[in-house]
């Protein structure tokens, strides 16, 4: 413990911004836990769609969802959620919705604009087409 207090002595500014990273990482844990919409992954989305009828919302620009989407996947633009200008997409509020983007990460702004417009089972692909198409899982071209 001395060794610590020394060190920390001697490296204030590494010291504060590994204490800042810790507190992130705490603060990004506890969010996660508590939010209400969860990540999941492609062996969770792929049970939601076949299972539970998940609509997918695919949140990628128009060529890059003509490039390769998931199967009968929507395709509406992160700022057309944001307006609230959901279309077809508003008849499916008590199915479960998959928000993907290109990687995971710019999905969860949609996911909560979603959520917030009343849609009750939201979640967010991880690693997005990214990490579907990585695992070799089917995507549609066109359309």
């Amino acid at each position: 413990m001395q060794d610590i207090m020394q060190f920390a002595g001697n490296h204030t500014i590494l010291s504060l911004a590994w204490v800042v990273l810790l507190v992130l990482v705490i603060v990004t844990t506890v969010k996660g836990m508590f939010s209400k919409i969860k990540t999941v992954s492609r062996g969770e989305a792929t049970h939601l769609i076949n299972k539970e009828e998940a609509v997918v919302v695919d949140v990628r620009s128009r060529d890059d969802y003509r490039r390769g989407h998931i199967s009968n996947a929507i395709n509406l633009s992160a700022a057309d959620i944001k307006k609230g200008s959901l279309g077809e997409l508003e008849k499916h509020k008590a199915q479960p919705v998959i928000v993907v983007c290109a990687n995971g990460t710019s999905a969860g702004d949609s996911a909560s604009q979603l959520n917030a417009a009343g849609f009750e089972k939201v979640y967010i692909l991880k690693e997005g087409i990214a990490g579907w198409s990585g695992e070799n899982l089917p995507l549609i071209r066109g359309k």
